[in-house]
């Protein structure tokens, strides 16, 4: 394996960098002196306010905006065509779209919906870049998911099982290709202060836990330096997976006390 990551000099590209902890990985992309970081969104609009952000703040310039859905497999491989043939080859991939849909159980789209952006996004990137980085013998490549695929969350199920399969892929791709020379982080945080925890967050309080996109960002430049594969901003997580290991009963009535607790505080919730 490589040695750690430096993003002085290279290439990097973002999705979801339109906001969230996209958009503070960006940034701090750029203030470690990457070359190019692509700011990719499915919001193209929110992407190019943020490339011009980072462009008004560092001489050189390092951000550019694509417009990007990662559901769309070809779309996907025509934007690693299109960064690798007219800004360089691609030194990092940080998969970190996602979404949250769904309560309870959620219908049939929500699954859809959660499957194809918080599964199927980090597969089509995975199968577009990663080749590249392996015939290279370098890369990193980064999949965003959430303590909710180590441990769970009982407020939905589309959510907690997608982000199950995206730790189980990112172990995956991590096992598979490290002897290629690229390598794999997976983020697993708890609360972070986003669009997507917003209303949550703000009933929680300032001393809930909650993190800033910022703090995440912070999390994965460091493990890059080491290559490191579990990213846990939250390092609580760690304790919390343990527990459930070595005693998944005990786990499972702690998570059921949880659940009754947040149903009794949030009486609309038990309907769904």
């Amino acid at each position: 394996m490589a040695d750690g990551f430096d993003a002085a000099g290279k290439v990097a590209v973002v999705t979801g960098g339109g906001s969230g902890i996209g958009q503070a990985l960006c940034r701090a992309l750029a203030q470690h002196g990457i070359r190019s970081v692509v700011v990719a969104d499915r919001n193209v609009e929110a992407a190019w306010r943020v490339a011009a952000a980072i462009n008004e703040t560092y001489s050189h310039g390092p951000a550019l905006a694509l417009e990007l859905d990662v559901v769309e497999s070809r779309s996907v491989e025509a934007a690693v065509e299109k960064v690798e043939a007219e800004i360089g080859p691609i030194d990092l991939w940080c998969s970190n779209a996602g979404i949250h849909a769904g309560d309870g159980l959620g219908d049939t789209s929500d699954w859809r919906r959660s499957l194809d952006v918080n599964l199927m996004g980090h597969v089509n990137a995975a199968r577009a870049v990663i080749p590249q980085m392996a015939r290279r013998r370098n890369g990193h490549f980064i999949v965003t998911a959430s303590a909710a695929g180590l441990l769970t969350d009982f407020r939905c199920a589309p959510y907690a099982a997608s982000k199950h399969a995206a730790v189980a892929l990112a172990e995956w791709l991590s096992i598979t290709y490290a002897d290629d020379g690229v390598s794999v982080s997976c983020v697993c945080p708890e609360g972070v202060r986003t669009g997507m925890t917003k209303p949550n967050s703000l009933k929680a309080g300032v001393s809930s836990g909650f993190l800033e996109p910022e703090d995440v960002a912070r999390e994965i430049i460091e493990a890059l330096k080491t290559r490191r594969f579990l990213v846990l901003p939250h390092p609580r997580v760690a304790e919390y997976e343990q527990r459930r290991a070595a005693d998944r009963e005990n786990w499972l009535g702690r998570m059921r006390a949880a659940r009754r607790r947040l149903t009794q505080a949030t009486p609309s919730a038990a309907a769904s």
